[in-house]
């Protein structure tokens, strides 16, 4: 699959979006016995229409979606953090979509478009205890920097790094 299919996304594209992550996400969740009860705020059960305007015309974060004969599959966003420092947030590929290199081709676009914006630090967070998508960050280059426990998921939140 190649890159010259991921595109900026639009509001109209905003109800595929939510689809999308949400799809995604509960995958994740499924694995990890993450659910709706002891975690409403996971992405897969909090993302919603009114975020992802939110974050389009609140915070400015330009999204970006993975098309496959005209179907949304693979979704991230930016959200710039500092002059320098920007955050990768939500990279995910629908299910059926993994392992033909979508998220490779979704990681590689994020981190051209922030070096062309000139940012110097891409951060990111994920379910720590996924080991196989932690592994999948650093292969690309990304550095764990630590963990945080917070009172309303059931997981600990996974940090990592890339100097760009």
């Amino acid at each position: 699959m190649s890159d010259i299919n991921i595109r900026q996304l639009t509001k109209q594209d905003i109800p595929e979006s939510v689809d999308v992550i949400r799809t995604s996400f509960l995958t994740v969740g499924k694995e990890f016995d993450i659910t709706p009860e002891n975690a409403p705020m996971y992405t897969a059960y909090s993302t919603d229409e009114a975020k992802i305007v939110f974050w389009m015309d609140e915070q400015h974060r330009p999204m970006y979606g993975y098309f496959a004969d005209g179907k949304l599959v693979g979704y991230y966003n930016l959200a710039f953090v500092s002059e320098v420092e920007c955050e990768l947030g939500s990279l995910c590929v629908l299910p059926e979509y993994r392992h033909n290199g979508v998220g490779e081709a979704l990681l590689n676009d994020s981190i051209a478009r922030a070096r062309k914006l000139g940012y110097a630090i891409m951060n990111l967070s994920i379910v720590e205890e996924n080991t196989v998508l932690r592994k999948w960050y650093e292969k690309h280059g990304f550095t764990h920097v630590g963990t945080k426990k917070f009172d309303f998921f059931p997981f600990m939140c996974g940090y990592m790094v890339k100097e760009l």
